[in-house]
Formats: C-alpha cells, structure tokens, sequence
C-alpha cells in the first residue's frame, strides 16, 4: 500500500527538476494518475519517457495563461473527472538588481510565481476532491534577504501569504493547502542564466549559506512533498514547511 493510492494528482512544472522528482515519488507511492504540465513539449516528452508509466499525463501549458489553464483543467476533467492533489510548482527565477529593475522582470517573474499559482488553484477547485491536498512551491527567500533578487523574493512571499488565507478559504472542504519551501537545491534553474563556470560558483556560494554543507536535492523535496500530500500530513495546513538544510533557520 503506498500512502498516495488511489489519488490523482497534478504537478505544475513537472518536467524536470523538483517537478519531476514529485512525480516519480507520487508514482511510487501508489497515486492513481499523474498529470504534469510544462511550457516546453521537448521536455515534457523527455519526462514522459523517463517516468515510463502509463499513469503519466504530460500537458505543455503556462500556468501564467488562463487559456491554457482553462485546456488543462478540461483535459483532467475529461479523463480523470476530479483531483485530489495539487503541487502548484512551476516558477521562474531572474536575477534583478535593484538599481536596474524592468517592467518586463517584474511583470514575467509575477505573472508565473504569482498569477500563475493563483489561478492554478483557482481553476482547480471545481473538480477538486474536498479532503484533498494543495501544496504550494515557496522558498526561503520568503523570510530572508538576498542581493539582487527583490522581485523574486517577494513572489514566494506572496505565495506564502496564499497558503495562509486559502487554508482558511477552503477549511469548509477539509482542504488542506500548505506551502514547501526549499532552501538552495541542485537544479537546471541557474543554466539559462549563467555560465557553467558561473553556475558552480553560485551553486557553492548557496551550499555555504546552508547549516549542512551542501544543496538539497530535488528528491529530497519531493519526499516532503509527498507528506504533504498524503494523510500523514492531516493535522496540518496553513504552515510554511522549510526543507532547506537550515538555510533560514539558525
């Protein structure tokens, strides 16, 4: 018996990284189908055929525009006719120093962290099992400081203050919403926006701000991920849920 049996669950920003690491977990611990979504078809094929399971929908979409999310959810509606979970992933992050700023930084970075988690879960609901689990990607930026990422700190704020007034919005269905917000972790998400020299020297710079030594892992989060979205989680909604190696905790 695996603690997600029998559930249908969606990822946003499943096709690599934290996303696709959820999905493997969610597949492993029994769920019934997973859906998973991406704006690049190349790479949610490439995630379709790692994960090798018939369980697997992958639907190319940006959850930042309502168009797609309205096909997504009439696809799910379609095929599966409800959810019970939902790890509202997907996200963008854009360095940004302050003094250089664009309209066009802050619009892309809160129209996919913000607007894209908010109607995510908005669109969700009319097919979302009551009892169910909403996980939400934060961070730990969310409670810290970091140079030239103003904007994008303030995204997973705002994500965060979602969970809070959702758990109370939706506490009438028993469902629960949380946020998981991982410290720094080994992903792609530094390559289209550094060189690989670069990159490792951010990657170390990140391991040094964390109590362990080292960045997380995608995996380590999806196994959170997965208490969260199952009963041993039951007793909990509305918290914030750091799994970053103590980064923001000593």
């Amino acid at each position: 018996m695996g603690k997600l049996d029998g559930k249908i669950a969606l990822i946003t920003g499943g096709s690599d990284g934290i996303g696709f690491a959820t999905a493997q977990r969610f597949l492993n611990e029994g769920a019934a189908h997973v859906f998973i979504t991406g704006r690049r078809q190349d790479a949610l094929d490439e995630a379709v055929k790692k994960l090798n399971s018939k369980k697997i929908t992958a639907i190319q979409g940006d959850t930042s525009n309502l168009t797609d999310l309205d096909r997504l959810y009439d696809v799910i509606k379609k095929e599966k006719s409800r959810l019970d979970i939902l790890f509202a992933n997907a996200g963008v992050f854009e360095f940004g120093p302050l003094d250089s700023l664009s309209e066009q930084h802050y619009d892309k970075l809160f129209d996919i962290n913000v607007k894209g988690v908010l109607f995510t879960v908005q669109k969700a609901l009319p097919i979302f099992a009551d009892g169910g689990s909403i996980i939400i990607n934060g961070s730990v930026v969310s409670i810290k400081g970091f140079p030239n990422n103003s904007v994008y700190c303030a995204t997973k704020a705002a994500v965060r203050s979602f969970a809070r007034c959702w758990a109370v919005d939706l506490k009438e269905r028993k469902i629960r919403v949380n946020a998981l917000s991982p410290g720094p972790i080994g992903t792609s998400v530094f390559k289209n926006i550094a060189s690989s020299e670069e990159e490792k020297k951010i990657q170390e710079n990140l391991a040094t701000l964390t109590v362990l030594g080292r960045l997380g892992t995608p995996d380590e989060i999806a196994k959170v991920a997965v208490f969260l979205a199952s009963d041993d989680s039951s007793y909990v909604t509305g918290i914030e849920l750091f799994v970053d190696g103590g980064a923001g905790q000593v």
